[in-house]
């Protein structure tokens, strides 16, 4: 490229990644990490060629459809995109790219730690030997879930929940099953020996743990609510690394204090960054504040891959992880 694009970071990124921008674009970095209005990303769609944003951007069809639009892409800093209004991107002709692939395993390591945290009652273990409470062993003290040998149910079977399925199965001896009407791969489910749900609600009725997976769709807002988890059964987790608003939390609050099911990990909601009170207050919930992908080596790997699709674009190249 001998023109030099001007593009702008919506939120602070690595170190490491933020060094990479300015060697061939004009780059505007947010020094303050502080998060964009809409105001300010009207005006930055109107002055810039790339605009990258994070998952937490709402970019609304007031945005993108904007008069005098200078942004021909926007190099989305995740692998979600349902903050992006893809219709309008579309009809703006608005290019749109995501990460996929590079958070993979960190997201299913987390939706790991959730499991174990949440069924061998990992928080509240660590609270009550912080606040001084344990008066030591005994046989009937704290007693959680055992994980080994029970069954997961994946909801979708995209790259992060076949992760999963592979920590789960060879490394806890897990039974893997799933429901994903997409879902197509022999050679994989063979390799989990994975059982094929013909329906969500078979998936939920035979499940000990069910993980979510799915993108955040018009389909699957709200897709866990109390008719779902009333499917479940009593001794189940629910598990979320997927999007918030997958499950309707006041719902799920409901069914824990109902003992409709026994415990839920969440690394995801519904208006982040608020959490419901009622979650925040329950004991058999694991909460931790959207940490999939938070570790340096994937982060890192997140911007380059931004970078690699917008640098593609400009180049008159199609971007490998274009959207729309």
């Amino acid at each position: 490229m001998t023109q030099k694009f001007k593009v702008l970071v919506t939120r602070k990124w690595p170190k490491k990644v933020e060094e990479e921008p300015q060697l061939n674009f004009e780059a505007t970095l947010n020094e303050s990490d502080t998060p964009l209005s809409e105001t300010e990303l009207i005006e930055a769609m109107q002055s810039y060629d790339a605009l990258l944003p994070t998952v937490t951007d709402k970019i609304s069809d007031t945005i993108l459809s904007v008069a005098n639009k200078k942004v021909k892409i926007i190099g989305n800093f995740g692998v979600g995109f349902n903050n992006i209004d893809i219709d309008s991107a579309k009809n703006n002709g608005v290019v749109v790219t995501n990460t996929p692939e590079v958070l993979t395993d960190c997201t299913a390591d987390i939706a790991m730690l959730l499991m174990l945290g949440v069924a061998r009652r990992g928080s509240e273990g660590e609270f009550h030997v912080r606040k001084k409470e344990w008066k030591g062993w005994r046989p009937t003290h704290m007693m959680g879930t055992k994980v080994t040998g029970k069954t997961l149910g994946l909801v979708g079977m995209g790259r992060i929940a076949q992760a999963m399925a592979y920590k789960s199965h060879f490394g806890f001896n897990m039974k893997i099953a799933y429901f994903d009407p997409y879902f197509k791969d022999d050679e994989i489910i063979k390799k989990f020996d994975a059982q094929a749900c013909s329906s969500l609600d078979e998936l939920l009725a035979n499940s000990d743990f069910v993980s979510l997976h799915c993108p955040s769709t018009k389909e699957t807002r709200g897709l866990i609510n109390m008719e779902s988890l009333s499917k479940m059964k009593s001794s189940a987790f629910l598990i979320n690394t997927a999007r918030g608003d997958i499950v309707v939390e006041k719902d799920l609050v409901n069914a824990l204090k109902e003992n409709k099911i026994k415990g839920a990990g969440l690394d995801v909601y519904e208006a982040e960054p608020k959490v419901d009170e009622g979650l925040r207050k329950l004991k058999n919930v694991f909460l931790l504040p959207h940490l999939g992908s938070a570790s340096e080596e994937t982060r890192e790997a997140m911007g380059m891959r931004v970078f690699d699709n917008i640098t593609t674009f400009f180049e008159g190249k199609e971007p490998k992880d274009r959207v729309v």
